[in-house]
């Protein structure tokens, strides 16, 4: 490819647009709805109190020093909008199905749901794809023992360090001031510096602890007015539109999230403690066990590298993806980078297209790409599910790479890629 081509190619708009759905879908979750908001005040000034400081602690996320580094060509092996499962053996399976039914008769008669979490991968949720995805984002972004720790985003790409070299950097995002200004400027107000709404800030920084009883808390909503507590965080599920109460306790690399019905919690801050209490003296050994046989079937963070392979699969009916450990994908040439880049942005086209001309329908979609560096980038579409992969050895021929796919899908696919 050439200059301009590259250039081109540093972003790719369909994952641009991921960042927005993301942004959106997690201010829906503890805001509720922008048409709601808008018809409590139709002026739109409580809506821009909580949107504006909502956005800017999630580009927090992004800045490094004066610059906003957004995703770029080099994180072409990820998928946002999904979640990362753990894959769990058998015994280890049925420990954690006895732990899902006693978080879920924690509060008594009323059912609570539930999300379960080892490291940043999914072990188990009882919520619809939508809602597990937004409590997974948050989850990893927030909450995991690794976002704790960090301070900082739990995305892959900003794990490995921070260099400039690693991502594309936009240095504004405002017409004037600094990006840093316009972070750090803001605290808890609108633009227009107005103080009459209480607004919550759920995705600042640095503001979850976890406490001596494994339960993690955070002053974001506030303390309770009857005692010194701090108040307990609300989402919203979007399938069913209720209120929730979020409660999330970790037991080492083990992150439980349990959602109670606020309907069903009559006397506030001291109902939720009752369902706290519940869950320790009930699930406590089965939390122990549950760590422990998952700790032991963990392969670390490159539990599911694939020697001799760089892939990205996406199943689209489930929204669960797995790709290559961040640290193997970091050993790829640019070139390589920028074919896969550009061979996403063609498969984005032609989903759009087929979407246009046959709706409800999927695609069964193969392309390649040869890069500079005689690298094949390879996509494959079928049944919703996609396979996106780099072979990097020199002198292939487009059969060598093609026979390479049938391996990788025949051994972990279950044959679901194979064109045979």
């Amino acid at each position: 490819m050439d200059k301009s081509k590259e250039l081109e190619a540093i972003w790719r708009i369909d994952a641009l647009r991921e960042v927005l759905k993301e942004i959106h879908s997690l201010f829906m979750m503890f805001h509720g709805s922008i048409r709601a908001l808008l018809d409590k005040e139709p002026s739109g000034e409580l809506t821009r109190a909580h949107l504006y400081p909502f956005i800017m602690d999630y580009l927090r996320d992004f800045l490094v020093g004066k610059k906003l580094q957004l995703p770029s060509f080099r994180d072409c092996l990820k998928e946002r909008r999904t979640v990362q499962m753990l894959t769990v053996g058998r015994e280890a399976a049925i420990e954690v199905q006895t732990l899902v039914r006693v978080l879920e008769l924690c509060a008594g008669n009323t059912p609570c749901s539930s999300l379960i979490l080892f490291q940043d991968l999914l072990v188990s949720t009882t919520l619809s794809p939508e809602d597990t995805i937004n409590l997974f984002t948050y989850a990893v972004l927030r909450l995991t023992p690794h976002a704790l720790s960090s301070g900082a985003s739990s995305w892959s790409y900003l794990r490995k360090g921070n260099s400039s070299s690693h991502v594309a950097t936009v240095s504004t995002l405002a017409p004037s001031g600094s990006v840093s200004e316009q972070f750090y400027g803001s605290r808890d107000t609108s633009p227009a510096g107005d103080n009459r709404y209480r607004i919550t800030r759920p995705l600042q920084h640095d503001k979850w602890f976890k406490g001596k009883d494994g339960f993690l808390s955070t002053d974001i909503w506030g303390m309770d007015a009857g005692s010194l507590n701090v108040t307990t965080p609300t989402v919203w599920l979007r399938q069913t539109e209720e209120r929730m109460y979020l409660c999330a306790y970790q037991y080492r690399s083990l992150t439980l999230i349990l959602l109670i019905p606020f309907s069903s919690i009559l006397n506030g801050e001291q109902g939720v403690s009752i369902v706290k209490q519940q869950l320790l003296e009930n699930a406590s050994l089965k939390i122990l066990k549950v760590e422990e046989k998952l700790s032991k079937g963990w392969g670390g963070e490159n539990a599911y590298h694939v020697s001799g392979y760089r892939y990205l699969l996406v199943d689209g009916n489930r929204e669960i993806s797995r790709a290559s450990p961040p640290a193997k994908v970091t050993t790829l040439t640019k070139e390589s980078l920028l074919a896969l880049n550009r061979l996403r942005e063609e498969v984005d086209s032609e989903k759009s297209r087929a979407k246009w001309d046959n709706p409800g329908h999927d695609k069964d979609l193969e392309v390649c790409i040869r890069a500079k560096n005689n690298a094949w980038a390879i996509a494959r579409i079928t049944g919703g599910k996609e396979l996106y992969m780099v072979l990097e050895k020199a002198n292939e021929t487009l059969l060598y790479a093609s026979d390479a796919v049938e391996k990788f899908s025949n051994r972990y696919c279950s044959g679901a890629f194979s064109l045979d």
